[in-house]
């Protein structure tokens, strides 16, 4: 079974009988790589919780047009909403492999952060946009995660506002175990920096912002492998 993107379609009920066409990448997907036809019944989702089944009327490999069968709203995967922010690793494919896998896991949001120690301060979120659609797709996930431009960090953890703040940093510090600090339904905000970890000053500032030092493990974690545990974890603890 294939996904389709189509945020075009926003509906639910009114949506059926209604004629659309896909985008040219997805058209071109569907009619020329999948070799779909006249009449043939397709998958799609708007990226924020409804499915649709439809049949195709005009399988054209740059604009693909359907008529809408059936509109269903999906339930999120889990009960809280989960922002990883995440400082971009200099090997940008580290980057784009944890944002693959955490949107494939169940993220709703990501912000890369630019931090002190960052190696890379420069940031194409065009390219991991269809990664996570990618992602997403391959998934049969219904609800696609929101990708934030690259932020700096005092302004960002200044702004945030969900019910739970952690930050995850590697100093000696007195820290909690993320698994023991998440709150069943309450949105979550973990931040992950980069290489070189956060500044001692970065830290004094997010906990002064109420930003609760966790733990990830025993082990010493890779940015990326970082992120995708604090977001499994956040999605197991809210299943």
């Amino acid at each position: 079974m294939y996904l389709f993107y189509t945020p075009d379609i926003i509906g639910e009920k009114e949506e059926i009988g209604r004629t659309y066409s896909l985008n040219e990448e997805e058209s071109g997907h569907c009619v020329r790589v999948l070799r779909y036809s006249i009449g043939d019944e397709i998958l799609l989702t708007n990226g924020q919780g409804m499915t649709y089944t439809a049949r195709i009327t005009n399988p054209h490999p740059k604009h693909c047009e359907f008529e809408v069968l059936t509109a269903e709203r999906q339930k999120p995967h889990h009960e809280a909403y989960i922002h990883i922010a995440i400082a971009p690793t200099k090997n940008i494919e580290r980057l784009e492999w944890a944002i693959e896998k955490c949107t494939e896991i169940g993220v709703d949001e990501i912000t890369p952060l630019l931090c002190r120690f960052s190696e890379r301060k420069q940031l194409r979120t065009d390219r991991l946009q269809k990664i996570l659609l990618s992602a997403a797709k391959q998934s049969l996930t219904p609800y696609l995660p929101k990708l934030n431009e690259l932020t700096p960090y005092d302004n960002f953890v200044k702004t945030a506002k969900e019910e739970t703040k952690f930050i995850a940093h590697c100093y000696k510090d007195d820290k909690k175990e993320l698994k023991n600090e998440l709150q069943r339904g309450k949105s979550v905000l973990v931040l992950i920096g980069p290489e070189g970890d956060f500044s001692e000053q970065e830290v004094q500032e997010a906990l002064q912002l109420g930003f609760v030092p966790v733990s990830l493990g025993n082990s010493r974690l890779r940015t990326e492998t970082a992120a995708i545990v604090a977001c499994h974890t956040a999605v197991l603890m809210n299943e």
